[in-house]
């Protein structure tokens, strides 16, 4: 179920920073209220400093993410290589098996 979500999670990735530092200038505007009540500038200035460090963070998780997914890549292609690995060992071993029967009931009617 979360495999699904990898090739959207990959195409949001590189947007989720664009994203973050797009709305930050929306939270730098000062109203005139702020500008005449100190308590309103403080908390503006509070939410801007909060808003950077989520965009900050953002920007580290979605570099995290892009690492998983990478690592998730190749892991899944390292998989695939061993599944085709076992699946010739099978074919190799089911091959001989039947050989060997085939010997052995020719062993008894000879």
């Amino acid at each position: 179920m979360a495999i699904q979500f990898i090739p959207l999670i990959k195409a949001l990735a590189p947007y989720l920073t664009t994203i973050a530092t797009s709305a930050i200038p929306a939270f730098t505007s000062k109203s005139e209220v702020a500008k005449s009540d100190p308590v309103v500038a403080q908390q503006i200035t509070e939410l801007q400093d909060a808003v950077t460090k989520n965009a900050q963070s953002l920007h580290i998780i979605a570099e995290q993410l892009q690492k998983v997914i990478t690592s998730a890549e190749e892991a899944s292609v390292e998989a695939q290589r061993q599944v085709a690995t076992y699946k010739t060992l099978v074919l190799g071993s089911s091959m001989v098996s039947v050989i060997a029967i085939v010997v052995a009931i020719y062993g008894l009617i000879v």
